[in-house]
């Protein structure tokens, strides 16, 4: 598939038929702030629904309750053990290339300020780091995981984002398509696959062909769970590249909500790492993985850490050889990173469990009225030439 100008405006047009469609319901018959409550009560796959939830919702989960027919368990294995042996890195390029990258472009900075709640600022962040560690569980899947009931949620949470800023007539359609559109929702998925990728080989993290496959493959599935039109969505790494240097051309620059999210993300990390001597190493990460144009568009600090920050891939590189030809220091890396990615999370989740609701107002100061083992080594696709 060919992604053009024309191919790429279509997808501006639309969101996701059945999750709006529930939400408006729920917004109509005035049953939001009681599905959230009752929602609270359901965390698991397959736990029983409670009693008294709104028809519509019961109809809505019932629907998007299992993964998608064509998947793949094998791949999926594959993504899961890749995750366990890359976990920390991961989540240091979803937190220092991903999200600044989301900030970016200008029309998505502007969404997410409209639900950024400036009192928990690491809400966002927590929401990503717990909904991947759901999808990378070996049960992710089956009854008892927490991961389908946060996708079902999530997606819901997009269609409560649609539904305001349409019918407060507070959204620009014509210059930016319909909110968390098809292009945007695919875009994301890439955000937080290919763009990982390209991360991870920037940090000279060894990742195997197969490996680096398997993790796009997983988010292709969650991006199908999170109601992408997999007509449109790219099929592998090649299609992806394609997509995603189209979609960063169209839209990337500067924005005053870009600036804003980056310094909430940049003071965040600063809280959860300890002391203050290490602090502009967090600005210096996101500048080296972004780029120095897209750091300044985001008015990220130039530190004196931007030197030695560049250093790292060396010693990663290290590490990762250490890695390929040690069983025992494999074992204790990873380890090493399934504790480090932990304190992370539990950092930014300050202990809680984060319920994906759906949100019955949006910040106020946006303008919304309150309302009720080890083969081929990966390299990145090529950028698109043109």
């Amino acid at each position: 598939m060919t992604y053009t100008a024309t191919s790429m405006d279509a997808l501006r047009q639309y969101g996701d038929e059945l999750a709006d469609a529930t939400v408006a319901t729920l917004f109509e018959r005035g049953e939001v702030g009681k599905f959230n409550t009752l929602m609270r009560y359901v965390s698991t796959a397959g736990a029983p629904l409670p009693d008294g939830l709104p028809d519509v919702a019961r109809e809505y989960l019932h629907e998007t309750s299992t993964p998608p027919a064509w998947v793949d368990w094998g791949e999926m294995e594959k993504a899961r053990l890749f995750f366990i042996d890359n976990n920390v890195h991961i989540s240091t390029a979803l937190s220092f290339a991903s999200m600044p990258a989301c900030y970016l472009v200008p029309h998505v900075a502007k969404l997410l300020s409209a639900t950024h709640a400036l009192e928990y600022p690491s809400k966002r962040m927590a929401e990503t780091g717990q909904f991947t560690v759901y999808l990378m569980q070996p049960d992710a899947f089956e009854a008892g995981s927490r991961f389908v009931p946060a996708v079902q949620k999530v997606r819901l949470l997009h269609a409560a984002i649609r539904h305001h800023l349409s019918r407060e007539n507070l959204w620009d359609t014509e210059a930016f398509g319909t909110p968390i559109c098809q292009e945007d929702m695919i875009g994301g998925q890439l955000l937080f696959s290919i763009l990982v990728l390209d991360s991870l080989h920037r940090l000279n993290i060894h990742m195997t062909v197969d490996g680096a496959e398997a993790y796009f493959y997983a988010w292709r599935v969650v991006g199908a769970m999170l109601g992408v039109d997999q007509a449109h969505a790219p099929e592998d790494l090649a299609a992806a590249r394609e997509f995603l240097d189209t979609y960063l051309t169209r839209y990337m620059g500067p924005s005053e909500e870009g600036v804003n999210l980056t310094r909430q993300l940049i003071d965040l990390y600063e809280e959860v790492v300890p002391g203050t001597t290490f602090d502009p190493i967090v600005a210096a990460v996101i500048r080296y993985l972004v780029g120095d144009t897209g750091a300044d568009w985001l008015q990220v600090p130039r530190t004196a850490w931007d030197t030695a920050v560049k250093a790292a891939p060396g010693l990663l590189g290290i590490l990762e050889t250490i890695e390929d030809k040690s069983p025992l220091g494999a074992w204790a890396l990873d380890r090493l990173g399934h504790v480090t990615a932990l304190f992370e999370l539990s950092s930014l989740t300050r202990g809680r469990v984060m319920h994906y609701a759906i949100p019955e107002q949006l910040k106020a100061d946006f303008g919304v009225s309150s309302t009720v083992a080890r083969t081929r080594r990966w390299t990145p696709p090529p950028p698109l030439r043109g």
